[in-house]
C-alpha cells in the first residue's frame, strides 16, 4: 500500500532555464527507499522509470543556492560546487571560483560552439 503513495507525484519540477519538465515525488536528501543515500543538497527526485527496483530514482534539480530559481542538474543549466549554482550566478560570480571550475566552463563553452544544439529547428 505504501508503495503506491510514494509513487504518486508531489507536484512538477521545472527548470527556470531550459523549462524541463517532470513530476517529482521527493524533495529533499534522503529519498525514501534508500538505506544509506544521503544527498548533499536539498533535490527534487523522481522514482527511475527505466528501471522496475523502486530503490533507483533519478535527481531532477535542485535550487541555486546564490538566486533560488529552480534548476536541472543539466550542464548547460547548472553546477554543483559544494552547493548548486544555476549557470547565470556562475557567470557573475566566475572569479569567486576555483580556476578548476572556470577551466571545466571554458571547455563546456568550446565544446557547444563546436557541436551546435540540437534544439534548432531542422525545418527552416
Amino acid at each position: 500500500m505504501d508503495s503506491r503513495k510514494e509513487a504518486q507525484p508531489k507536484g512538477d519540477f521545472e527548470c527556470q532555464l531550459c523549462g524541463l519538465t517532470a513530476p517529482y515525488s521527493y524533495y529533499g536528501q534522503k529519498p525514501p527507499n534508500t538505506h544509506s543515500v544521503v544527498l548533499l543538497e536539498e533535490s527534487y527526485v523522481m522514482k527511475d522509470p527505466f528501471v522496475p527496483d523502486k530503490d533507483k530514482f533519478l535527481i531532477l534539480g535542485s535550487q541555486c543556492s546564490l538566486c533560488n530559481r529552480r534548476v536541472c542538474v543539466g550542464t548547460e543549466c547548472s553546477l554543483f560546487y559544494s552547493k548548486r549554482f544555476c549557470l547565470p550566478c556562475v557567470n557573475e560570480n566566475l572569479q569567486e571560483f576555483p580556476l578548476e571550475i572556470r577551466q571545466d566552463l571554458d571547455k563546456r563553452k568550446s565544446h557547444s560552439k563546436s557541436h551546435p544544439s540540437k534544439k534548432t529547428d531542422a525545418r527552416t
